[in-house]
């Protein structure tokens, strides 16, 4: 490892290039300024030619309409607040993250994070870190912070290399991430984005897709990946980073206290109790929360996940605060849900750019112009189906490397290849699911990951000598397995015509 970071090859000079290229692009909120500026600037010289188009879905032809103009001006401005409190991640996010942030500022989910690692067989100890990993995904950035110390500590216990511990949750964690068996903030955020753009084809499609469009794919995904981790960690990773001759002795503790375990037990009766008064409202025939005729995928209850959700994580996680201590009133409650929205202050800033960058973008109409000529540019090269699947998923991979937030990649992203893949035929599901596959794959080998720094100063506990390259060189293998296999599992998904989830299909007929 030591030869292996002094070392600068090939791959160090490419990664030391994607760092500084990375490092020179605009902060997100600045980048997505400069697009809507960008938009209203060439929908004022598109309009000057009088170009249109004939929506994919069929209608009338429509034009470019000048933002720069006196009624679009009048637009920019008129529309300013509204498309910042109608971005369509906002709301639900952020109510969302008040049900994970309770569970997570109380410290219920670490603790089940640390009691499934200890719970199972050493030899599945690897598997089992990866596939806490993937499942930490729904606690937002939990599974980062107690994961990868968490498993090179385990590791070095059992006479294993912490780092290869370490590389093992972090993959799970990072590369992972668009992946569960239960429905998360990401399902949501991703979900309400892909529902917008599919609007500017179809507003009668877009009103038929639910936030649990991938659901049935991500739960495969979940046991597929974490197989795949394990065997990347136990054949590739661990023997080429061999014996550990490190002398770290951590003075963390790996056990659960007994209060720990009370918590939990209460915390696991009040999910349950949640759970059946939740059923009580969509399982019965006539519940309210079931849609017409008894429907469960177009129905109140799927429009309302993110609710749901809040629920779930809020109950357990309050009585988990209560009976350990961690909340003794209501005022502790309101101030650890404060703590949670003050981390969501950057999103909430995001959301106000992004927000004018996708109300601009459909309201110029270039979005219509993109799908129908971008679709007859890949028609017209044969770009069709598996290859170009293949291509859309290594091109947002590749961009992964330079913006790590997956909202805003979707946001610049979706109002353009929804539209396009529609266009040829390709359902937004599916759209949505080959980016999550492609986002997902390639985080653990960027540094511009907001994470990455902490995971450099976890493995130098271990190894001082570890630097950026040392570590996406221990990660690169399974960034390239990850994305290679997972796309692979993608294509036959597509092959045999499978549902991605609930009421989801892979080809659009509009």
């Amino acid at each position: 490892m030591n030869n292996q970071s002094q070392r600068v090859g090939l791959l160090q000079r490419l990664l030391n290039s994607i760092e500084r290229t990375g490092n020179r692009l605009p902060h997100p909120v600045t980048l997505f300024a400069l697009l809507a500026a960008l938009v209203a600037i060439v929908s004022a010289v598109l309009s000057l030619f009088g170009l249109e188009v004939v929506p994919p879905g069929g209608g009338e032809a429509v034009a470019v309409n000048n933002l720069l103009s006196a009624e679009g001006i009048r637009y920019i401005f008129g529309s300013l607040v509204d498309n910042f409190i109608g971005f369509a991640p906002l709301g639900v996010v952020l109510a969302t993250m008040i049900g994970i942030g309770m569970a997570e500022r109380t410290g219920l989910i670490s603790v089940l994070l640390r009691g499934f690692i200890l719970s199972i067989p050493k030899s599945l100890i690897t598997f089992g870190l990866v596939f806490a990993g993937i499942m930490s995904s729904v606690a937002s950035d939990a599974g980062y912070v107690v994961l990868p110390p968490l498993g090179a500590m385990i590791f070095a216990a059992l006479g294993r290399h912490p780092i290869a511990g370490l590389a093992a949750a972090f993959a799970g964690v990072s590369a992972g991430f668009s992946a569960n068996l239960l429905l998360s903030a990401t399902d949501v955020m991703l979900g309400e984005l892909t529902i917008q753009a599919a609007a500017t084809i179809d507003p009668a499609y877009a009103g038929s897709l639910n936030l649990a469009m991938n659901y049935y794919f991500i739960i495969v995904s979940t046991f597929f990946l974490a197989i795949i981790g394990t065997l990347i960690s136990q054949f590739v990773v661990e023997p080429r980073l061999g014996r550990y001759e490190g002398d770290y002795q951590g003075e963390e503790s790996t056990t659960i206290t007994a209060l720990e375990k009370r918590g939990m037990k209460w915390a696991s009766i009040a999910f349950v109790v949640t759970l059946a008064l939740l059923a009580l409202l969509i399982v019965p025939p006539g519940a309210p929360l079931r849609g017409e005729g008894g429907a469960i995928v177009q129905s109140p209850f799927m429009s309302a996940l993110a609710v749901v959700l809040l629920i779930l994580f809020f109950v357990p996680g309050l009585v988990y605060g209560i009976v350990t201590g961690a909340v003794k009133n209501d005022t502790d409650v309101a101030n650890e849900l404060s703590k949670t929205m003050a981390g969501m202050s950057m999103f909430i800033m995001l959301a106000f750019t992004a927000g004018q960058f996708v109300a601009w973008f459909a309201e110029s109409n270039l979005g219509t112009f993109m799908a129908v000529y971008g679709a007859e540019l890949l028609q017209s090269i044969s770009l069709t189906g598996i290859p170009l699947l293949i291509l859309f998923v290594l091109i947002v991979g590749f961009i992964n490397l330079f913006i790590g937030s997956a909202s805003a990649k979707w946001a610049i992203l979706a109002p353009v290849f929804v539209p396009i893949m529609m266009q040829l035929g390709y359902s937004p599901e599916l759209t949505q699911m080959a980016y999550r596959v492609a986002d997902s794959s390639t985080n653990i080998i960027t540094p511009l990951m907001t994470y990455f720094a902490l995971i450099i100063a976890y493995a130098q506990q271990y190894d001082r000598d570890i630097r950026i390259g040392s570590l996406i060189a221990v990660m690169l293998p399974y960034s390239m397995a990850f994305m290679m296999f997972w796309t692979l599992l993608l294509i036959v998904w597509l092959l045999l015509g499978l549902p991605l989830g609930p009421g989801s299909a892979i080809h659009y007929g509009g």
